[in-house]
């Protein structure tokens, strides 16, 4: 048994980026910009009764997920193994335990897995000014380069793919990055060995860095120098996905159900496209629109409408501000600490009209690390830690059991174009 905060005292690296603040996210369709918007008190709540569903082990357009212990055993951590070469060559470096995330836009890998063999080209702008990126996480921040890759996942590949490479020796870290908060630019200060950002955006920006210098994001860098300046949005780091030749629509997150409080570790799947094949129909999902702009949704809770609602694989638990539930001692106030598990419930509605009533449990993550302190899989965290009263993360937890989609802006799809989430 480990002690009662080790796995508390790190929520996960991947949690949605501060870019929804910062950039207003991916957004490289022009859309409005309207935000994620309440739905009528009286319209009729759909029922979310979905359960996951296995696809095809081997299938190319689908790749084995695992949560388990990991790079340093944190929980509620979904990994991938992810492949990346130099463009156009076979000099390649798999990496594992690569961090799935819908919350975020584009793959992020540490300079430390990639061997001399497999050399990126640096990214420039049309000033031959070479790329670096700041990306803003709720509880940190990675540094490094911005650099082409092939990138293949499963039997997917995307060519020359911008890509940030992860390296807090690259040139100097900028003040206005460093401030931002804790350094994860080690694989175990993230927790993974990189960063897969497969939510509903194109690019980890999109058209507010392309028109303007965001301070704490993109930089060319001279040396030692690093200058905030505007990227055009083909130059940002992109989310692999609609750069593959096929199954480029989107994506399907399968996890099994926990029927306990706590498992060792489990197995599901990550599919590629959505509709494009015998093993990623949508069928009767429930499709909720997302904001074109920055991706959120609304979740009303106890009477209180979080209006900048994400659906994050990446975040370890469900994180949201209230106070029906009594927050942990310290070290642990990162999480709730009720009495006993309780259940709650609450509406998800989307941009698109649809209410969709979820039902959670919440445990006492105190007593969940001190009982089951050795497992990956803790299906009842949640806590207030790091987001806002606007904010509700559907974490790693509202994933188990469900087949959960994310559909790439302007890309096709049965449901409708993108951006959308549907479970």
């Amino acid at each position: 048994m480990r002690p009662s905060d080790s796995f508390l005292k790190f929520l996960g690296a991947a949690v949605l980026a501060l870019l929804l603040a910062a950039c207003g996210g991916g957004g490289g369709g022009g859309g409005s910009s309207s935000t994620a918007s309440t739905s009528n008190a009286s319209s009729p709540a759909q029922s979310a009764t979905t359960t996951a569903t296995s696809t095809t082990v081997g299938a190319a357009n689908a790749v084995t997920v695992t949560v388990d212990a990991g790079v340093t055993d944190v929980p509620n951590m979904p990994f991938v193994s992810v492949t990346v070469c130099t463009p156009g060559t076979t000099q390649c470096q798999t990496i594992n335990h690569v961090l799935v995330d819908t919350g975020s836009w584009g793959l992020r890998v540490f300079a430390s897995q990639l061997p001399s063999s497999v050399t990126l080209p640096q990214e420039q702008d049309a000033s031959a000014n070479q790329l670096a990126e700041c990306m803003q996480f709720f509880d940190g921040y990675t540094w490094g380069s911005v650099r082409l890759a092939d990138v293949q996942i499963g039997g997917e590949k995307a060519a020359s793919l911008p890509v940030q490479v992860i390296d807090p020796n690259y040139s100097a870290v900028p003040s206005d990055c460093s401030s931002v908060g804790a350094s994860r630019n080690t694989p175990t200060a993230l927790a993974a060995n990189g960063v897969l950002g497969i939510g509903v955006f194109k690019h980890d920006c999109g058209a507010n860095c392309a028109q303007q210098a965001v301070p704490a994001t993109y930089y060319g860098c001279a040396g030692t120098t690093c200058t905030s300046l505007a990227v055009a949005e083909n130059l940002q780091v992109a989310n692999p996905i609609p750069y593959f030749t096929t199954d480029n629509n989107g994506s399907v997150l399968m996890l099994p159900a926990v029927t306990a409080n706590s498992e060792a570790s489990l197995t599901g799947q990550l599919v590629f496209g959505i509709g494009t094949q015998s093993n990623n129909g949508l069928g009767s999902a429930q499709v909720i629109g997302v904001s074109p702009t920055n991706g959120t949704f609304s979740t009303v809770q106890n009477g209180t409408t979080y209006t900048k609602s994400i659906m994050d694989s990446g975040s370890t638990g469900l994180f949201f501000q209230t106070s029906a539930l009594p927050t942990c001692a310290s070290p642990n106030n990162s999480y709730y600490c009720p009495s006993a598990t309780t259940q709650l419930s609450a509406v998800i509605e989307g941009v698109n009209g649809i209410n969709s009533s979820v039902s959670f449990n919440v445990g006492n993550a105190t007593t969940l690390s001190q009982t089951y302190g050795g497992n990956a899989v803790m299906p009842l965290l949640a806590g207030p830690a790091f987001v806002t009263s606007t904010i509700f993360d559907w974490g790693l937890p509202f994933f188990y059991g469900r087949n959960v989609y994310a559909a790439v802006e302007q890309q096709t799809t049965p449901g409708g174009a993108g951006p959308y989430v549907a479970y």
